[in-house]
């Protein structure tokens, strides 16, 4: 079984879990990055609102996501290009809960859909002092990448479950997670 999954990551608008504003998606093949989706979202109201805490992490604005599609939108968008591939995110919690919660939000039915945790595997993988993407990422060589653009940090997750394969010799995810006792979940 190959090594085949697709990464993905949100940023929000606000403290709400379904106040997407963003999503990159990078899909891999064989353990190689093949594919990569990623758009601006309208958050769902009534989580409309941006915080300047998270306008400070992300630099995503109000302005920017007037033109952008509404989350049923991005959704539909989001769900084709996954395919039914298992997801995995670092630190998968928050965003299987921002994709629970925002589709909860507008009555939207989600597919049968498995994660892992690439900060979970990272923590069982390699010896660092903080398992954060940016420090994970950099410790596997793989520097320059603009932190908090949900594109960019979807690349770099996937960066970084491809060489945890690699560093454990094993040819697909489900191989990965037994390799390090990690539960591949339901969505």
């Amino acid at each position: 079984m190959p090594l085949d999954f697709t990464a993905i990551d949100f940023e929000t608008a606000n403290g709400s879990p379904a106040s997407p504003c963003a999503v990159g998606l990078v899909k891999v093949r064989d353990a190689k990055i093949v594919d990569t989706f990623a758009v601006l979202i309208q958050p769902p109201s009534p989580n409309d609102w941006f915080s300047e805490h998270n306008i400070k992490v992300h630099g995503i604005r109000p302005s920017d996501v007037i033109d952008a599609p509404t989350w049923a939108e991005a959704l539909d968008l989001m769900l084709h290009f996954i395919d039914g591939d298992d997801l995995v995110a670092h630190n998968a919690g928050f965003d299987m809960g921002v994709l629970r919660a925002s589709a909860g939000l507008i009555n939207a039915p989600l597919p049968s859909l498995n994660y892992a945790c690439s900060l979970m595997i990272s923590r069982k993988t390699y010896n660092l002092e903080s398992y954060r993407l940016n420090a994970v990422a950099y410790a596997i060589g793989h520097e320059e990448f603009d932190h908090h653009d949900a594109l960019a940090d979807s690349d770099a997750c996937a960066r970084v479950i491809i060489h945890a394969a690699d560093r454990h010799g094993v040819d697909s995810l489900a191989e990965l997670a037994a390799a390090v006792k990690h539960e591949i979940k339901a969505l």
